[in-house]
């Protein structure tokens, strides 16, 4: 055992890594949601997105049997004023380019959560592009 911990921790590898997905010429990688805390009803997902492809694509919708409904938010400061808002229209992904949703920024943002994300579990979501299609996957809990 203590050779197999030493290898994972020469290679950087973790017991949990996060699963990396690919749907036509979109690549999804880095995916996480944060637990929530006691008595939270939303809880939010990040994720990188990576279009291969040579015509942007867009991220349209998600659903998730854990939340109605996932929308798809906007973080930033105007003036000094941190202001959130949902894009109801998604997030082009620019052909050759890559789209962070992360803290502070885009993010996906799960209401009327039905079931807490606890830290270790992981949160199933279905993930839909303009051209790429469909995918389903699942989000990795960390911490709050």
């Amino acid at each position: 055992m203590a050779g197999v911990l030493f290898l994972m921790t020469a290679l950087n590898l973790t017991p949990a890594a996060a699963q990396d997905y690919k749907i036509g010429n979109i690549e999804l990688s880095g995916l996480s949601a944060r637990a929530m805390l006691p008595g939270a009803k939303v809880g939010g997902a990040y994720l990188t997105i990576i279009n291969h492809g040579n015509e942007d694509d867009r991220l349209i919708s998600i659903s998730s049997d854990r939340a109605s409904p996932v929308q798809i938010h906007e973080m930033k400061i105007d003036n000094g004023v941190m202001t959130m808002r949902e894009l109801k229209a998604g997030i082009t992904i620019p052909a050759g380019q890559t789209v962070t949703l992360k803290p502070g920024g885009y993010h996906l943002m799960f209401m009327n959560v039905t079931q807490p994300f606890r830290k270790g579990e992981t949160v199933k979501a279905k993930l839909t592009f303009e051209k790429a299609g469909a995918i389903e996957l699942e989000l990795p809990v960390g911490t709050p």
